[in-house]
């Protein structure tokens, strides 16, 4: 299995040659990836879970006139190299590259931090150690001794409130010196003691906090504990997270509901506009069709239907990451993976595929098991992307809850919505299951969860990047490879062969087979062509039904039921649709997304085939058990 999942071959970026380069190394969820994004003014993603930063990023930054490319390495919580991400930092620090390296710390728990301080000082003597999040450290009553450490590391010990740059300048100062005179450490590890090498350094960095960190409030994790009591709970674990998902759905359907709509409105605006111009320019009418209504008309739809929603969806789910909610759902569905014989970190890619599957499936390089990797990406289609809620929003409303607005009607919509997520996940740990015992046998490996300090979410940051590094740019994807499919839809619906369009043709030949799924040739061939991006499906269904030559703006899901009705549908094609919806082949940017990650034909294959067989064959199922019922 060839699994590139991380980047050895990093390429320092230099922008002239006195450039210096630091290397930024720290356990996860110490707020590293906050010092590098507070240095080098990047919009490097920060998240509140272990093992989030998988890649190495670079920033540059100058100090005193000095020009600095920081080097931000993955989070790990030692250099004897389990994982992948420990392997990228140690080969990193190894190579001699760096001219100084940058140890941050959580001054919460120091202690934990330290074994990762001494592996690096056995390395390298050019080192400042950064104990981060002092802040959170003083609301905990906790006291650091800097100097103590300092004098016992041998090494510059720096207190840094990371999120509000409190002693930054400090810690570069203590980097600047450090490249110019590098301190020979004074602590060794004394390693001959010991039966090994963890009880070794373990027992040493216990020697090194001794004295130098004091808790005034020796109880100060009680409150903590209690929240965790809850959210962890045997009997409250599940139904929190059921609740705090259905929250999630009913806030980004409720308001989602009016921004798409004038987008929608503006948009279509705009084309009346294109339209006029074109034709005053006298512009050929085919060329017209294929601009302005294939290719842009497309666009338009996906922009007014996706953008409301995700910039709704991201920051809701960034700031269960920032607060520290998400660590706990996944420490909650350990067990359910470990019983399928898969990694229980498989619970956070899941989580990140319902925002988008192409970074569920880039978030699976976490995993440290080439195996357990494949099952996360093989299976991570089953979670329903934001491209899809579209889809089920719109029929649930025409279909379930009727098409007036209302609170009670959002809540009811969120509530149905829940329920299929609840059914998606279930059939996410029944195939991890069978491929776990088939195709990919193993045994599920151990990995280091750790549930982060619960802090107060810097919203303003939350929304503003997640806008920026999430929502746009997987909307800028989304446009890139819709664009091109508007323009094949077109010609599909305006090149005749006979008496009926390419589009009806393909339709009727897909119709036994669509039956034979409780749907019709229409809805398969709108999935088919709904293969760059899922938000197209409905307009597609709505374009073909209407027999017209181009994708039509109905915003009246009265209208749209009726219509739907008259060409068939019943609740059974509903469900059977919402069904095929959740469990189909992944769109295009998720294909492309597993070959770069598995670099192998064949898994990719595989991972169209699995949810494309699944949706199928519980399509079929549920169609010829309503039909006989009924």
């Amino acid at each position: 299995m060839a699994m590139n999942a991380v980047d050895t071959g990093l390429v320092i970026r230099k922008r002239h040659e006195t450039d210096k380069i630091i290397a930024l190394g720290g356990s996860p969820n110490v707020g590293k990836s906050t010092v590098f994004n507070e240095l080098c003014g990047s919009h490097q993603h920060t998240g509140n879970w272990a093992g989030k930063t998988v890649t190495s990023a670079q920033g540059y930054f100058e100090y005193h006139q000095n020009g600095y490319v920081c080097v931000d390495l993955p989070g790990c919580y030692s250099l004897m190299a389990h994982s992948a991400e420990e392997e990228v930092a140690r080969d990193f620090i190894c190579s001699d590259k760096a001219d100084a390296v940058i140890i941050v710390c959580d001054a919460t728990c120091l202690e934990r931090c330290m074994s990762l301080v001494l592996q690096t000082l056995e390395i390298t003597s050019k080192v400042v150690v950064c104990v981060n999040l002092m802040d959170e450290a003083a609301k905990k009553k906790i006291e650091i001794n800097l100097g103590l450490l300092s004098k016992r590391l041998g090494v510059p010990v720096i207190g840094t409130a990371a999120r509000s740059r409190d002693g930054l300048d400090r810690l570069m100062e203590a980097v600047h010196k450090i490249i110019l005179s590098p301190e020979n450490p004074t602590i060794r590890i004394p390693y001959s003691e010991f039966d090994d090498i963890a009880s070794a350094v373990v027992s040493t960095s216990e020697d090194i906090c001794d004295g130098a960190v004091t808790y005034e409030d020796k109880n100060y994790w009680k409150k903590e504990s209690k929240i965790d009591q809850i959210l962890t709970g045997k009997w409250t674990a599940f139904p929190i997270m059921f609740l705090a998902l259905m929250g999630i759905f009913w806030l980004t359907i409720t308001g989602a509901n009016y921004p798409s709509q004038w987008l929608s409105t503006f948009l279509f605006w705009i084309e009346d506009q294109l339209t006029d111009f074109f034709h005053w320019m006298k512009v050929p009418g085919i060329l017209t069709g294929m601009l302005i209504h294939g290719v842009y008309r497309v666009l338009a739809w996906v922009v007014s239907v996706m953008l409301p929603p995700m910039a709704i969806f991201f920051p809701l789910f960034t700031l269960l990451e920032d607060v520290g909610v998400l660590p706990r759902i996944a420490f909650n569905m350990d067990k359910c993976f470990k019983k399928c014989s898969a990694c229980g970190k498989q619970a956070l890619t899941m989580c990140m595929g319902f925002g988008c599957n192409a970074a569920g499936v880039v978030g699976c390089r976490i995993i440290d098991s080439p195996r357990e990797r494949l099952i996360a990406i093989l299976t991570n289609n089953f979670v329903p992307c934001n491209g899809r809620f579209p889809t089920l929003i719109t029929i649930i409303s025409m279909f379930f809850i009727g098409t007036a607005a209302g609170a009670g009607k959002t809540i009811l919509s969120a509530g149905i919505m829940t329920l299929f997520i609840v059914l998606s996940i279930a059939i996410t740990f029944l195939t991890s299951k069978l491929l776990s015992k088939t195709v990919l046998k193993g045994i599920p490996s151990s990995f280091t969860l750790e549930l982060p300090p619960y802090r107060k979410p810097q919203i303003g940051r939350v929304v503003v990047r997640s806008i920026f590094d999430r929502t746009l740019f997987v909307l800028g994807r989304a446009v890139s490879v819709a664009a091109p499919a508007g323009l094949i839809i077109w010609l599909m619906a305006n090149i005749v062969i006979g008496d009926k369009t390419v589009l009806l043709h393909c339709s009727d030949f897909l119709d036994p087979f669509g039956r034979l799924l409780g749907m019709d040739g229409v809805i398969l061939l709108a999935f088919i062509l709904g293969f760059p991006a899922n938000e197209i499906v409905i307009p597609i269904m709505i374009m073909t039904y209407m027999a017209e030559g181009s994708i039509l703006d109905i915003g009246n899901l009265t209208v749209l039921r009726q219509l739907f009705i008259d060409n068939g549908w019943t609740w059974i094609t509903a469900i059977s649709v919402m069904l095929f919806s959740m469990m189909h082949w992944p769109c295009s940017t998720t294909c492309l997304t597993i070959k770069k990650e598995t670099q192998s034909v064949k898994w990719t294959l595989l991972s169209v085939l699995i949810p494309t067989a699944t949706g199928m064959l519980i399509c079929s199922l549920f169609a010829a058990v309503a039909k006989a019922i009924v």
